[in-house]
């Protein structure tokens, strides 16, 4: 036998075996339940993480739920493209970077009024996918109540599906979530001096 040929007949028996044990796992997979997914670290790629999500969820026609918490001061191309759509509800808390207000208590009050919306959508047996970008931060400053953040999480409708991202996330949001993320940073143009790219960043 040639080497070529028994290089493709090792190759044909590695891969029965590899899909016999992913066969495996498909079929002990058989909890059909809302998740709790959670994109944090400090890489680029969790809030585009998430809205890809949301576009294959729109693309099997779910009814979705969008609250952005820290960003609204540009216009992201998220927020262009799905704030029309009838099959998602988009919220945005509107009032930009925490370094750009420089005001905590208009802050607080701005996160507690867009958590009001959060809440709605997380009551809502009709909504199949809630995305909350950026709620991390609302927590890591102290905006919102960390327990009625969690309780909320914990108690929505059981085939409801969430997106949580932002850095640092909490200890107890990582322990509730059922799969969590963390982009890690390598290199970014950013720290080279390179503006924010339209598509690319926003």
């Amino acid at each position: 036998m040639s080497e070529s040929k028994e290089r493709n007949e090792r190759h044909k028996k590695a891969m029965q075996r590899k899909k016999e044990y992913i066969d495996g796992r498909i079929a002990e997979a058989t909890i059909d339940k809302g998740l709790m997914v959670v994109l944090t670290g400090n890489g680029k790629g969790k809030s585009s993480s998430a809205f890809g999500m949301l576009a294959r969820s729109v693309g099997h026609g779910l009814h979705c739920g969008v609250v952005q918490f820290i960003k609204g001061q540009w216009e992201c191309g998220e927020q262009m493209l799905f704030q029309e759509n009838p099959l998602v509800e988009f919220h945005v808390m509107n009032t930009g970077f925490t370094w750009e207000t420089q005001d905590r208590e208009k802050d607080i009050e701005a996160a507690v009024s867009t958590w009001g919306k959060a809440e709605t959508l997380l009551k809502n047996e009709d909504v199949e996918v809630v995305v909350l970008d950026e709620l991390t931060y609302m927590l890591t400053y102290g905006y919102l109540d960390k327990e009625r953040v969690l309780n909320a999480l914990e108690n929505r409708p059981s085939q409801q599906h969430v997106i949580v991202t932002g850095r640092s996330a909490s200890k107890e949001l990582i322990e509730i979530a059922d799969t969590v993320t963390e982009l890690g940073e390598s290199k970014h143009a950013f720290y080279d001096g390179v503006k924010v790219q339209k598509g690319i960043d926003y």
